[in-house]
C-alpha cells in the first residue's frame, strides 16, 4: 500500500500530482459545454466538474478552473448567461477529448473535432447534435473558491432532451443504454454500466447485513 502525507503530495511533480488527484475521487461525468460569445462564436469544452445540486429548482453546478488564462467557456456564460451539458458517449470520446486542447477563441472545437452544433428554439447556446442527453442551462450564480481560485458555475436546467425510452417510470435515467462514458484523472474514459438498483433506504426497511 502506498501512504502519501500532505508534503509528499505537494513534492510530486505537477502531472503525476494532477493525475493522482483526479482520479482518486472516483469517476466522474463527462460533459461537453457548448457556449456561443455574444458576437457568434461557438465553443465546446470537456468537463468533469458537473454536479446535480437540487431538484426544485432545478440546479446544476460545475467548476471552472482559475481565471489567470483566458477561459472562454467561462467568459460566455457570463457574456450570455447561456450553456448547455452534454453527455459524451462512446461514439465520440475521443472527439470530445481532443475539445480540451488550446484552441483560440475564434477557432470553434465543434469545426476542429467534427462534432455538430444544434440549436433548439430560441435557446442561445449551442447543443451538440451527437449527444442523445443534452440540458439547456441558465447562468445564476458563480461563487469563487478562494482557496484554490476555481469558480463554482451555478445554473438552473431550461431544457432537459432525452430518449424517453430510457426514462424509467419512477424517474430514472438508464444512461448505460445510451452508452455514456464517465472519467477518471485527466485522460482516462471509463463505459458506464449498470449494477444495481435499490429500493429508498429507511431504516424499518434494512436488510439483515452479516
Amino acid at each position: 500500500m502506498k501512504n502519501f502525507s500532505s508534503q509528499d503530495i505537494q513534492e510530486l511533480s505537477k502531472y503525476y500530482r494532477a493525475n493522482l488527484i483526479n482520479s482518486v475521487t472516483g469517476y466522474k461525468p463527462a460533459n461537453l459545454i457548448g457556449t456561443k460569445s455574444a458576437d457568434g462564436k461557438t465553443n465546446l469544452a470537456v468537463f468533469s466538474s458537473v454536479v446535480h445540486l437540487g431538484a426544485n429548482p432545478a440546479l446544476i453546478g460545475m467548476i471552472v478552473r482559475p481565471a489567470s488564462v483566458p477561459r472562454h467557456t467561462y467568459e460566455n456564460i457570463l457574456e450570455t448567461g447561456f450553456y448547455t451539458i452534454n453527455h459524451i458517449h462512446e461514439a465520440f470520446v475521443e472527439q470530445a477529448h481532443f475539445t480540451s486542447a488550446n484552441f483560440d477563441k475564434t477557432d470553434s472545437e465543434f469545426d476542429a473535432v467534427k462534432l455538430t452544433a444544434e440549436y433548439i428554439s430560441d435557446f442561445h447556446a449551442p447543443f451538440v447534435q451527437e449527444s442523445k442527453v443534452k440540458i439547456g442551462m441558465k447562468f445564476l450564480q458563480e461563487m469563487p473558491i478562494e482557496l484554490n481560485g476555481t469558480i463554482m458555475i451555478i445554473g438552473q436546467i431550461e431544457y432537459l432532451i432525452l430518449p424517453g425510452e430510457i426514462i424509467a417510470e419512477d424517474g430514472n435515467v438508464d444512461l448505460s443504454a445510451v452508452k455514456d462514458v464517465c472519467v477518471s484523472g485527466l485522460e482516462s474514459y471509463s463505459q458506464v454500466g449498470k449494477l444495481a438498483k435499490f429500493e429508498y433506504a429507511r431504516v424499518r426497511n434494512l436488510p439483515e447485513f452479516n
